[in-house]
């Protein structure tokens, strides 16, 4: 039989390469006749990637392979959004020709079938691409179904409201058809909220979704049931659930992050089994310092051990330090309460930047995680059975946040509507102590759904598995016609 070839076009951020690329390894893992064009677009901001791209061509030497777009970086250019329009405004013309170049040598071989594009979320305007060639498009989504149902009812709700499209923060709570309960508005992406920008981009991406030939969504069936019996409606391109899609080996540590590694883990050796709740909150999670304070207040009066990963990376600066500036302000002991460093000695931890987080909730000393609630994250401490406080920090997080603790029942809420960077939004420490407690409590009922949860992740991969099969339903649906 024929070989077939799909050419993915992913991001380069940690969050969206992990879980892309892994399920690329899961597909060709499924079937010998899939080979996997990568066109790749490097990150100024992530220097893991090329260590992680290195240990993939390692693993599948003979079904990957890699094209390098170049980065064009307007240098007057310095955040993360910024970079990202660099990559809508400057590179989707070059991955179109470069795309181009693909699909027209393809047509002429004999021995491999270009069977489709698959990209990642913000590509999407590629599908326009594919459709050029009418080659079918998909979509592989490294967030949950529940963003999926968000995007999907953008596309109804913008039909009907053609007047006054964008979301008001007055609005009263959205029934989308992929939630059991109503959506307040204040969990809603806040750039739903912003009439010039914002909300043409997401309708931009929730059309681009509706245009294309399949979505493959990072999540299992079990873990979000009532966002799959409302996608079989008929008006939706097929949603395939594949996950949990995780790096669980372990990423590659650069040079830089090994003496990190190694003395977390030798700190949480010493730790009691299920001991002690770590804080870690994503790339960009980031804290003034009256909020800081608090976090240090609560940690200590909660009476528990601690690991906490306190985000220290600029934008701007390459190599982090402990005196980056983060919007005006250096993280420095002065933002702790007095004594604070001295009397956590021996109890608590601290990491500035950096932290190994997939070992890190692996490890049998980990009693509890409060996290921003970025979806991976979440599949991370799902698989490996450590219940949540949800402290959600940008993006979709808010929505996360309130589907694990509302819809599911699987985090402890401390907050669902945090403002980043909000001088006048700080949880306070008896907040954060009481949902420490709360969550590291023996008898916490969220702590067993999680434990139950876990194992319902690890069968859905297996063969037999949701997602094993929901796999292999795209695969076939894929190459019908080869």
């Amino acid at each position: 039989m024929k070989n077939v070839e799909l050419i993915f076009v992913p991001q380069t951020s940690k969050g969206h390469l992990i879980p892309i690329l892994e399920f690329a390894k899961r597909l060709v893992d499924h079937d010998n006749r899939i080979l996997i064009t990568i066109v790749l677009v490097k990150s100024p901001f992530d220097s893991f990637a090329n260590a992680y791209i290195e240990s993939i061509k390692a693993s599948r030497p003979d079904r990957f392979k890699f094209i390098n777009v170049p980065l064009i970086v307007d240098h007057h250019r310095q955040s993360f959004e910024d970079h990202v329009i660099d990559l809508m405004e400057t590179h989707l013309p070059l991955l179109k020709t470069v795309v181009t170049d693909i699909s027209s040598s393809k047509s002429s071989l004999n021995s491999t079938t270009f069977t489709g594009f698959v990209f990642d979320l913000l590509f999407v305007p590629l599908v326009d691409v594919a459709h050029e060639f009418n080659i079918p498009s998909y979509i592989f989504l490294a967030a949950n179904a529940g963003f999926l149902s968000l995007l999907f009812h953008l596309t109804t709700r913008h039909g009907e409201t053609r007047d006054i499209p964008e979301f008001k923060r007055s609005n009263l709570d959205e029934l989308i058809s992929g939630f059991i309960n109503p959506v307040p508005s204040s969990v809603l992406p806040s750039d739903l909220f912003d009439k010039d920008n914002g909300y043409p981009a997401y309708m931009m991406i929730a059309q681009k979704f509706k245009a294309a030939k399949g979505i493959m969504v990072n999540t299992f069936e079990e873990l979000e049931p009532y966002a799959f019996s409302n996608f079989s409606n008929g008006r939706n391109p097929p949603v395939y659930s594949v996950g949990p899609v995780l790096d669980i080996n372990c990423r590659p540590h650069t040079e830089s992050n090994l003496a990190q590694h190694k003395k977390v883990m030798k700190w949480l050796d010493e730790q009691p089994q299920s001991s002690v709740i770590f804080l870690c909150f994503g790339s960009f999670g980031r804290f003034l310092a009256p909020q800081v304070k608090e976090i240090a207040l609560g940690l200590e009066q909660s009476g528990y051990r601690f690991l906490w990963s306190l985000c220290m990376q600029s934008l701007s600066t390459p190599q982090p330090s402990q005196n980056d500036a983060l919007g005006g302000v250096r993280y420095n002991e002065d933002m702790f309460p007095e004594g604070f460093t001295e009397r956590i000695q021996g109890k608590g931890m601290m990491i500035y930047g950096w932290a190994p987080q997939v070992e890190i909730l692996a490890h049998e000393a980990i009693g509890a995680f409060v996290s921003h609630c970025g979806w991976n994250s979440i599949l991370e401490s799902l698989w490996f059975g450590v219940p949540m406080v949800t402290w959600p920090m940008y993006a979709e997080q808010k929505m996360n946040a309130f589907k694990m603790v509302k819809e599911l029942g699987l985090a402890v809420e401390l907050r669902l509507d945090y403002e980043q960077l909000n001088i006048d939004n700080v949880v306070t420490a008896n907040e954060i102590e009481k949902a420490v407690k709360q969550v590291m409590d023996d008898c916490s009922g969220v702590r067993q759904k999680v434990k139950e949860m876990a194992k319902i992740a690890r069968k859905a991969i297996v063969n037999g598995g949701s997602s094993f099969l929901s796999i292999q339903k795209l695969i076939d649906d894929m190459i019908v016609s080869v």
